[in-house]
């Protein structure tokens, strides 16, 4: 059943509405390491001098070209390793544009779900891209060990689940609602969650993960839901 409703999450990348999410969070993404590293640059810049006299040696002035050479595999390893949560949080902003076209192209019968408002979306996003980097920097530890793989598919899978399945229930359920979801679906949630953090460790497709846990748990809290009716 997971995997069907991933099928069909699978299928509708190509939805314009999925496209647009997909490029605002990495436009968004971009832009804030782009701006990161300016400002890094800048105040870099303004701390350190033009150039400097040492002794024997007499006036170095290559001090920018050589901070600039020195920052630039910072700023690639930088984003190789922010990229994902960062876009991930990002998107997170949007997704419910995501749940909208999913419901819309399967289950049109359904009313309106309530939309998360800019701020509360904006302060989920923050919240939980805090939570994915602190959990996962606690068990950088055990990253080391043979058990890594299994360490971070287990971890993230359990972040991944309880947020999308909470951002999905919440549009159509109280808080109350919301949590009894994610208490009488717990396995159903791990393992969909782990099925999403499996393609973290693939480069480019982690980049998907976001939209298609959106458009998978919207998929499997229907299919719950419409079981029980």
């Amino acid at each position: 059943m997971i995997f069907t409703d991933i099928f069909k999450s699978i299928g509708q990348l190509g939805d314009p509405r999925f496209l647009r999410v997909l490029a605002m969070g990495l436009g968004l993404t971009v832009l804030l390491l782009l701006g990161f590293y300016l400002g890094f640059m800048g105040i870099l810049g303004w701390l350190l001098p033009d150039s400097f006299t040492l002794p024997w040696i007499g006036e170095i002035t290559w001090v920018d070209t050589a901070l600039t050479w020195a920052s630039l595999p910072i700023m690639l390893l930088l984003s190789m390793v922010l990229m994902v949560p960062v876009a991930s949080a990002f998107t997170g902003l949007f997704l419910d544009q995501i749940a909208d076209a999913v419901e819309q192209r399967h289950y049109p019968s359904l009313p309106p779900a309530r939309h998360i408002g800019l701020s509360e979306g904006i302060w989920d996003s923050i919240r939980f891209l805090g939570v994915l980097l602190a959990a996962n920097l606690v068990a950088l530890v055990l990253y080391i060990t043979p058990l890594a793989p299994f360490v971070f598919w287990g971890l993230n899978g359990f972040l991944l689940g309880r947020e999308y399945s909470q951002m999905v229930a919440i549009r159509r359920e109280t808080p109350e609602g919301a949590a009894r979801f994610r208490s009488e679906n717990r396995m159903t949630i791990f393992v969909a969650g782990v099925l999403m953090a499996v393609p973290l460790t693939i480069p480019v497709v982690n980049l998907l993960v976001p939209i298609l846990g959106a458009a998978s748990f919207t998929h499997i809290y229907n299919r719950i839901t419409r079981s029980r009716s």
